[in-house]
């Protein structure tokens, strides 16, 4: 297996010796933080990464026959475990090839979020300190996060932004917690938030149903870390932000079909916040039991 040496300009994204199209990308779903994208039955090829201007996570989740993998300070000439991971740094450099097919997981991973999250999670600057690349991890709550997005990948997103906000949070601690070997500080971040600013979020969620709140809007309004605010939120609620929205825009969608007014369901669906009728669909009908139009014609008999 002779390797090429390719390149594209460095925007983060591989040059294919033979073009791979992914089966699934997050590149039209408008997520903040991250990017995503699948690879299903990946024929031989080989792969070279230019400078990385994001950090990058590899899940290979079905490994090939014959892989060799080359990285700064690094090497593998065996295919990694399956559920392994492999980590790439922003800046850093890599060339693979492989013999038979093969499925991957890759996510990209906004460096600035990274870099925050050091900053409000563990009170540590990591702008000058070099992430080193990373190889064959097993690493169960990354690779369970990895999935998470995955799943929300498969679903073309239903969960929408905020749920992908809040697992890129989830990925970029876990993964400054490895590299740096640190534990979540234990302040007065921790534990459940109190009533009047559980009050105040809820006040600012209702009032911003029919847009898109995001989890560091959240989380600036009581002072908290998006990461520390979500367990908080949790904590306090049961649910995480992210469900706790959708919840409550199916409630205000039930409100509306109960009215005599005679808006079409898609009217409905963008006048509560979701993207689109199908969004609403798949949420009330998970929630409520019944589609919007079976509950819309048991309320108007009722």
């Amino acid at each position: 297996m002779a390797w090429e040496k390719s390149y594209e300009p460095a925007v983060g994204l591989p040059h294919n010796l033979h073009p791979a199209v992914p089966d699934a990308t997050s590149q039209n779903l408008g997520w903040v933080g991250l990017r995503a994208f699948r690879y299903q039955n990946s024929a031989p090829n080989e792969v070279h990464w230019p400078p990385l201007s994001q950090h990058l996570l590899v899940l290979m989740t079905r490994p090939p026959a014959k892989m060799r993998f080359r990285y700064e300070g690094g090497k593998r000439d065996i295919p990694p475990p399956a559920g392994s991971i492999a980590v790439m740094p922003v800046g850093s450099e890599a060339e693979v090839c492989w013999q038979g097919t093969k499925d991957s997981f890759h996510i990209y991973l906004d460096p600035k979020l990274t870099a925050r999250v050091a900053t409000t999670s563990f009170e540590m600057d990591v702008s000058h300190k070099e992430i080193p690349p990373l190889d064959a991890l097993i690493l169960p709550e990354l690779r369970t996060t990895m999935l998470a997005v995955d799943a929300e990948l498969t679903t073309g997103g239903l969960g929408g932004p905020l749920m992908i906000e809040s697992l890129a949070n989830i990925l970029a601690v876990r993964l400054v917690r490895y590299i740096f070997g640190l534990r979540r500080l234990v302040t007065r971040t921790d534990g459940v938030l109190t009533r009047r600013k559980l009050t105040t979020i809820v006040d600012y969620i209702m009032a911003n149903l029919h847009r898109s709140p995001t989890l560091e809007q959240m989380a600036a309004l009581v002072s908290l870390s998006p990461y520390h605010f979500a367990r908080q939120f949790k904590a306090a609620t049961g649910l995480p932000p992210h469900q706790f929205l959708i919840t409550r825009r199916v409630e205000r969608a039930q409100q509306i079909l109960r009215g005599r007014g005679n808006l079409s369901l898609a009217e409905v669906a963008i006048g509560v916040g979701f993207s689109d009728q199908s969004q609403l669909c798949f949420h009330f009908k998970r929630i409520v039991g019944l589609t919007p139009g079976r509950f819309r014609a048991s309320a108007k008999s009722a």
